[in-house]
C-alpha cells in the first residue's frame, strides 16, 4: 500500500518498489511507473497501484477419480502481474487519495481467477484417472495439466497475469479409503518383518549351534591339555621329590657333620670353662675362707671388748647404786626416822621402779581420810 500524506489540500504519494503506480488528471495518464513519489490533488488525480512482485496463492480443493473415489487436492500457484496497465485496466486497482486503500479486492479477483481455471484442469484430468493410478501418478499428472492448462487459458494474458510456477503438494484419499489401502501394504510390510524375524531366528539358531560345536570342541581340546598338563605335573613333582630328597640327604650329611664339629668344639669349650670355673672356685673359696676367718676374729675382739665394757659399766653402775643407797639411808638415819620406815620406803621404792606404767589413780574420800589420818597420827609420834 502507497503511503499518503496531506499538506495544505495537496497529497504526497510515495510508492513502494514492487508496486506499480499510474496516475490519471482529467483523462490524462500524469505518472506510470514502479517506486514513483509525487504530489498531486485528490479532487483530481485517479490512482491506480498494481502489484508487480510474485505472489503464491495457495488452493485445496476435492475432485473425483474414475472410479468415483472422492480425493484433496493441495496446490501452490505462483503468479505476478507481467502488464500492469492491462491489469489496471481489466480490474480494479484504483486507491483511496486519503489513505492509499484499495477501494475494490484486485487480489481476491484474481484468486478466484486462478483458482478455478486450475481446479477446472485438475478435475479433468482426475476424472479420467483411477483412485490407484491417481494416487501413484497423480501429482505429477495433475501438476502438468494445470500448468498446461494455465500457460493456454486465453484470459490471463489478457488480464496482465503471467504464471510462474505450480507445485501440487498433496494428493489424498478420504481417511477410510486411506487406510484401506495401507492395509494390504502394511500386511506385507508386517510379512516381510515377520520372514526377517524368522530368517533372524534361524540364523540365530545356527550361530548359536555354531557356538555350542565350538565351546564343545574347545572343552574338548581344554580336557585333553589339561590331561597333559596333569602328566606333566605328576612327573614335574616325582622329578622336584628326587630332587629334594637328594638336596636333603647332602644337606643332612653337612648338618651331622656340623653338628659333630659343634659338640666336639662345645665339649673343649666345656672343659675349659669347667676347668676355669673350679680354679676360680678354689681361689673364691681360700679368699672366703680367709676373709671368714678374719671377720670371726674381729667379732671376738669387739666382743670381748663390748664385755669388758658392760662389765665395767655395770660395775660403776652397781657402785654408784650401792653408793645412793647408803647415802639415802644416811641421810634418813640422820633425820631420826626409823629403820623399819626406811626399808618400807626402800621396799616402795624398788616396787615402784618395777610396777608398769598407771596411766591414772582414782582416789575415793575413805582411802584419802585413813591416810591424812595415819600421817597426822605418825607426826604426833614423832613429836
Amino acid at each position: 500500500m502507497a503511503d499518503i500524506t496531506r499538506r495544505l489540500g495537496w497529497r504526497h504519494l510515495r510508492g513502494a518498489p514492487t508496486a506499480h503506480i499510474r496516475h490519471h488528471r482529467s483523462g490524462a495518464l500524469v505518472h506510470d511507473g514502479t517506486g514513483l513519489s509525487f504530489w498531486f490533488r485528490p479532487l483530481t488525480a485517479a490512482l491506480s497501484e498494481v502489484p508487480v512482485d510474485d505472489r503464491e496463492l495457495a488452493m485445496t480443493f476435492h475432485a473425483r477419480t474414475s472410479d468415483f473415489q472422492d480425493v484433496s487436492v493441495q496446490a501452490t500457484v505462483t503468479y505476478r502481474i507481467a502488464d500492469p496497465a492491462v491489469a489496471a485496466a481489466r480490474l480494479d486497482f484504483s486507491i483511496d487519495p486519503d489513505t492509499g486503500a484499495w477501494r475494490g479486492t484486485p487480489l481476491d479477483q484474481l484468486g478466484t481467477l486462478l483458482t478455478e481455471t486450475a481446479q477446472q484442469h485438475a478435475l479433468d484430468v482426475l476424472a479420467r484417472t483411477p483412485l490407484a493410478a491417481a494416487l501413484v501418478d497423480g501429482v505429477a499428472a495433475v501438476r502438468e495439466r494445470v500448468a498446461a492448462g494455465l500457460g493456454a487459458e486465453p484470459r490471463l494474458p489478457a488480464t496482465g497475469i503471467e504464471v510462474v510456477a505450480v507445485r501440487v503438494m498433496a494428493l489424498r484419499p478420504e481417511p477410510e479409503v486411506e487406510r484401506a489401502l495401507r492395509t494390504p501394504a502394511r500386511e506385507q510390510i508386517q510379512q516381510e518383518a515377520d520372514r526377517a524375524t524368522y530368517e533372524r531366528r534361524a540364523v540365530a539358531v545356527e550361530r548359536e549351534r555354531t557356538i555350542a560345536e565350538n565351546e564343545l570342541a574347545s572343552r574338548i581340546e581344554l580336557a585333553r591339555r589339561e590331561e597333559q598338563l596333569v602328566e606333566q605335573r605328576g612327573t614335574n613333582a616325582r622329578r622336584e621329590a628326587e630332587e629334594q630328597a637328594a638336596a636333603d640327604a647332602v644337606r643332612a650329611e653337612a648338618e651331622a657333620a656340623r653338628s659333630v664339629k659343634l659338640a666336639e668344639a662345645e665339649a673343649a669349650r666345656s672343659v675349659k670353662l669347667a676347668e676355669a670355673e673350679a680354679t676360680r672356685s678354689v681361689g673364691l673359696a681360700e679368699a672366703e675362707a680367709a676373709r671368714t676367718l678374719k671377720l670371726a676374729e674381729a667379732e671376738a675382739a669387739r666382743s670381748r671388748q663390748l664385755a669388758r665394757a658392760e662389765a665395767e659399766a655395770a660395775r660403776e653402775v652397781g657402785e654408784a647404786r650401792a653408793q645412793a643407797q647408803a647415802a639415802w639411808l644416811r641421810v634418813h638415819t640422820e633425820a631420826g626416822v626409823d629403820g623399819t620406815t626406811t626399808l618400807r620406803a626402800l621396799t616402795a621404792t624398788r616396787l615402784a621402779e618395777n610396777l608398769p606404767r598407771i596411766d591414772s589413780v582414782t582416789v575415793s574420800p575413805d582411802v584419802l581420810t585413813g591416810l591424812l589420818a595415819k600421817l597426822g597420827g605418825d607426826a604426833e609420834g614423832a613429836r
